[in-house]
């Protein structure tokens, strides 16, 4: 953004706002007209840095600057082939102007044409005193058409001559990252570092690739020399609480999670990895307290409101859990995972009709689980709805083919139902495919198990 706070600057805006207002018309030089146009459109006020572009050019018809910040506008409000003539016309009168590549290039990106905005770019290049600024466009063309070497080496070329262009760096770490080629990554931030040793912000980045390369206590060791250059380093302190929490060493990542919330606001993401520490130390009030503090900040993490639930049904509070993860359900009510623990909540609190409906619904968004089906059964089964059960039962052969669990199911249901041949056939297939099995007969048909002619095929198999 330009700026104004210096008092020639100031005098110049109120000058032109002035002129505005009045309808007098005050003179400016070029380069007052070029910072109040900047001033405008860095601030969205198009239309103003239309008028500044349209009277400094009635007063400085000459002046590429302005005519290239005209470009600019052009460019913006989507006129390409009025921004392309005036470029024309601009190359044929002052044809080593840097800026009228620049502006070519911005125009054939914007449509997709990388390539040639790079050719473009290259030939800015001879004529430019900004070279790292079209390097850093060449860098970025390079990346939109995945050339990830060449974009390299553009960045590169910014940071040899602006160390602290932390833009670059990230583009030159990315462009290795994106490759996979972590060690070479660290290799580069090393010797980059050898030359820039307070440079937090590469230390911060060696940090992130020896964890990506799995070298956790080299990463927690970057992240510590960040800190100590910047002791504000926010970031820092949370990649090294999550290379701890890797490592298992939970508390060191609570006191590190715990620093971040100090220098920066609350977050929903450091909440929800403090609680999970204190879950991974048995802590589970502490976990539950800061999966709470997640969700006070982002009501809609549903995931935390899952780990809620979960926790709470480890402590046998399954009241707390049924309205914990209808919060998450509210959120997301086709959630299969959602609708499958609902239904074991409400399996504890003996509210099976609700089991089933919640079971029901899963099944209906795509469950394919065997577990969830046989479950679903059993409840029909439990309350008597028994030819529901075998429908449900059939729906799972189809899907899981030759189940010894839906066969033995099948076979108890048909006996309870009188039909006894088909009773017969699916044990006899469920022993057949896996007799060990036979105890899920015993548990939910035990009548039946101990009938003379059912035990004795039983037997035959045992």
């Amino acid at each position: 953004m330009q700026d104004f706070s210096n008092d020639k600057s100031n005098l110049a805006l109120s000058k032109f706002e002035r002129m505005l207002k009045t309808n007098r018309i005050f003179f400016f030089d070029s380069e007052e007209f070029e910072e109040i146009i900047y001033y405008y459109l860095d601030n969205g006020k198009i239309n103003l840095a239309k008028k500044a572009i349209d009277l400094g050019l009635a007063q400085h018809p000459m002046a590429s600057h302005l005519q290239i910040l005209k470009v600019e506008v052009l460019i913006l409000e989507n006129k390409e082939k009025e921004a392309s003539n005036l470029l024309h016309f601009l190359e044929e009168n002052d044809p080593q102007y840097d800026e009228i590549y620049i502006q070519k290039a911005a125009i054939l990106s914007k449509n997709n044409k990388h390539k040639e905005a790079i050719e473009q770019l290259t030939i800015a290049l001879k004529y430019t005193d900004d070279l790292v600024d079209v390097h850093h466009l060449l860098g970025m063309e390079n990346l939109f058409i995945e050339n990830f070497n060449q974009a390299k080496k553009h960045f590169t070329v910014c940071l040899d001559i602006n160390p602290d262009d932390y833009s670059a760096l990230y583009n030159v770490v990315y462009c290795y990252e994106i490759n996979e080629e972590f060690k070479e990554a660290i290799e580069f931030l090393n010797r980059f570092l050898d030359d820039n040793p307070y440079n937090e912000f590469a230390w911060h980045q060696l940090g992130l690739q020896y964890k990506n390369d799995k070298q956790l206590n080299q990463a927690i060791r970057a992240f510590d020399y960040a800190i100590l250059i910047d002791e504000f380093f926010t970031g820092a302190y949370f990649e090294k609480a999550k290379a701890l929490q890797s490592l298992g060493e939970y508390k060191n990542a609570i006191e590190n999670y715990f620093k971040t919330l100090q220098l920066d606001d609350p977050s929903a993401v450091v909440f929800v990895q403090i609680a999970t520490c204190y879950k991974e130390l048995n802590n589970n009030k502490m976990a539950i307290t800061y999966f709470l503090k997640a969700v006070d900040e982002d009501p809609l993490l549903d995931y935390a409101w899952l780990m809620v639930t979960e926790l709470l049904i480890t402590e046998q509070d399954f009241e707390k859990a049924l309205f914990y993860i209808k919060k998450a359900l509210d959120i997301d009510e086709e959630n299969i995972d959602y609708l499958n623990r609902l239904a074991e909540i409400y399996i504890q609190l003996n509210l099976f009709e609700e089991a089933i409906e919640a079971l029901k619904k899963s099944i209906y968004n795509g469950e394919n689980n065997l577990i969830v089906y046989l479950m679903y059964a059993d409840l029909l089964h439990f309350i008597g709805e028994y030819l529901e059960a075998v429908n449900i039962l059939f729906k799972a052969k189809n899907l899981f083919n030759n189940d010894s669990n839906i066969f033995f199911r099948l076979s108890g249901l048909f006996f309870i139902l009188k039909k006894d041949n088909k009773g017969f056939f699916y044990l006899k297939n469920a022993l057949q495919t896996n007799p060990e099995n036979v105890l899920i007969f015993k548990d939910l048909f035990h009548y039946y198990y101990h009938r003379e002619d059912i035990q004795e095929l039983i037997q035959s198999f045992i």
